[in-house]
């Protein structure tokens, strides 16, 4: 049986927050119909507190977890900036050191590899 461990410079998870679910949604789709992620999960009820502008901020958000391949989060991050409403929007990335095989592997065929 596999271990489930795979090249971590293969496929990474991105966290996008979003200030509602419908813009969560409108990302979301776009990402997925441009083939930069595999699948886009919204959760909300996020309450994220930052530093905005010399004050502190407390906002309820959603969060977007997104599965896509490495080569692809330069792509992801462009379409997130150009269809997001924040002035800066979060978008980082994580590698994805090990998972179900299986799903790893229709993440790689779901998304085509830029190379």
């Amino acid at each position: 049986m596999s271990s489930g461990i795979v090249d971590a410079d293969k496929y990474s998870v991105a966290y996008v927050t979003v200030p509602n679910i419908d813009v969560g949604k409108s990302i979301g789709h776009t990402l997925v119909k441009n083939k930069v992620a595999a699948c886009v999960n919204i959760i909300p009820g996020v309450t994220s507190i930052y530093e905005w502008k010399n004050e502190i901020a407390e906002d309820s958000e959603a969060l977007l977890m997104i599965k896509t391949r490495t080569s692809l989060v330069d792509k992801l991050t462009e379409l997130v900036r150009a269809n997001h409403p924040y002035e800066v929007c979060e978008v980082i990335s994580l590698p994805i050191k090990n998972g179900n095989p299986p799903y790893l592997k229709w993440i790689g065929d779901t998304v085509p590899d830029v190379n």
